[in-house]
């Protein structure tokens, strides 16, 4: 594994981030991109801070839990210096993505929710129940709304955040970067379709600088092979938040070889995620430097887990460790994990 670690404090790896290592000239003062990898126990929150303060979370974990997720996220927007999140993107509407959006809006204060439309897993209690919930939050007349459609780009300054996938669609032409034949699709199995909401995820292509980050939501593989075959509209990416969770539904060979990404981000739960099937993909992924999870998955066991090093939490009792990545406009990246204290730096490429 390559890379550069260093021990220390956030600003430790905020200054790595922008090259500030002994035997350099200071780089010029600049704010990173910074990512945090909240802990929703296998949901998803992912914030975004762009340098000039704007906040754009990716799902909001799960209802109840006396307010957790909420909590979590909170504490991560403080973290970053922010008191409001400008846009709350929700992938599809499942408890762990939509479900604590509610008890987010009531901890701190929220512009513009982002979705794909109605929920189509309509015959699913649960679904039904959060999407409810969801709907009536909107309806307080309190937050600007934005249907996404594939191909549209999101009006958050400071990175472009291009939608790809949503409502079961998927753009028709490939972004710069993609446009070439796929050769991880020759010996590709036609998958399952998939009737519930994953398949209908928001799914977003981050570009900042010259850093890409790909987040499909829980995309299933049915889908990823309209991305990506016969040919790979996406084309190569740095940072990949790995679909579902690493479920073994989602994150297909098409896929992950195909965007051949430098690191991988996945954040699976205890006992949520973290598939052996998926996880040999990433790790099989030509040109993959790293690996890091939010937890140890008990599915995966010794044998389908990342060494200690890369993992937020260990075995055991709840801590909420995060993942943060301070980016860029390079391409240069650290990450940092906030059970060890240490950073990782990737250089630009």
């Amino acid at each position: 594994m390559r890379g550069f670690w260093a021990k220390g404090t956030l600003a430790a790896a905020l200054s790595l981030s922008l090259g500030l290592f002994a035997g350099a000239a200071p780089a010029p003062a600049t704010k990173p991109l910074q990512i945090y990898f909240v802990d929703v126990e296998g949901g998803q929150a992912t914030l975004f801070v762009t340098p000039e303060g704007k906040a754009l979370l990716i799902d909001t974990g799960w209802p109840g839990n006396n307010g957790r997720d909420a909590d979590r996220i909170a504490a991560a927007a403080k973290d970053a210096g922010v008191k409001k999140i400008d846009f709350v993107l929700i992938t599809h509407y499942h408890d762990d993505h939509v479900g604590g959006a509610p008890q987010l809006a009531a901890k701190i204060p929220v512009g513009t929710f982002i979705d794909h439309g109605e929920n189509r897993e309509t015959s699913d209690a649960s679904a039904s129940r959060v999407f409810a919930a969801y709907q009536e939050l909107l309806s307080s007349g309190k937050y600007k709304h934005i249907v996404a459609k594939p191909g549209e780009v999101l009006p958050i300054t400071g990175m472009q955040v291009r939608v790809v996938a949503a409502d079961g669609q998927v753009i028709e032409r490939p972004l710069p970067g993609g446009g070439k034949e796929n050769t991880n699709c020759a010996n590709a199995a036609k998958p399952a379709v998939d009737v519930t909401e994953n398949p209908r995820s928001l799914g977003t292509l981050i570009t900042f600088g010259k850093l890409r980050i790909l987040d499909l939501g829980d995309l299933t593989a049915d889908k990823e092979l309209e991305l990506m075959c016969p040919m790979n509209k996406i084309g190569a990416v740095d940072i990949y938040i790995a679909s579902h969770h690493g479920f073994f539904q989602s994150g297909s060979v098409s896929l992950v070889h195909g965007i051949a990404p430098r690191v991988a981000i996945m954040d699976n739960g205890a006992k949520k995620g973290g598939s052996p099937v998926a996880w040999d993909v990433i790790e099989k992924s030509p040109g993959l430097e790293d690996l890091w999870q939010l937890h140890y998955s008990e599915e995966g066991g010794d044998a389908h887990n990342v060494a200690a090093a890369f993992l937020a939490n260990l075995q055991g009792p709840d801590t909420g460790n995060y993942l943060k990545v301070a980016a860029a406009a390079d391409g240069s990246f650290a990450v940092f994990n906030s059970r060890t204290g240490e950073t990782k730096k990737y250089a630009a490429r």
